[in-house]
């Protein structure tokens, strides 16, 4: 399985916030990330058409930035509820605000937990 360096998975174990693109054409947008197992995941919070997470279903190659970093990945979808339920606890785990509740709280519904991808070296 392709993975990311050490030093890279703590870049985004550490980041609060991460920019992702699908393909060459998809604007970067801002969205959590969360790390387990020394893997990295995102989760959309709306599933729109036009919207990342589709992106990253239909072309799976784009890019991340994190940190100052910028690096070309593959997005994932995770079909293990295991893992999908790991992904959830990590969110509320690393999103622990009074703010965060309700987004923390959002993305753990079944909706949102089939929408988590995990980003692996493209």
């Amino acid at each position: 399985m392709d993975t990311f360096p050490k030093d890279v998975v703590e870049a985004f174990r550490s980041a609060k916030i991460l920019g992702v693109r699908a393909g060459t054409e998809h604007r970067y947008t801002g969205v959590w990330v969360v790390v387990v197992d020394d893997r990295v995941f995102a989760r959309s919070w709306n599933d729109k058409p036009t919207g990342w997470f589709q992106a990253f279903r239909k072309q799976a190659s784009g890019m991340v930035q994190v940190g100052d970093l910028e690096l070309v990945v593959r997005g994932k979808l995770v079909r293990s509820a295991r893992l999908r339920d790991a992904v959830t606890v990590a969110f509320g785990e690393k999103y622990p605000t009074k703010g965060s509740r309700k987004w923390v709280e959002g993305f753990a519904e079944p909706e949102r937990v089939a929408n988590t991808i995990e980003f692996i070296p493209g």
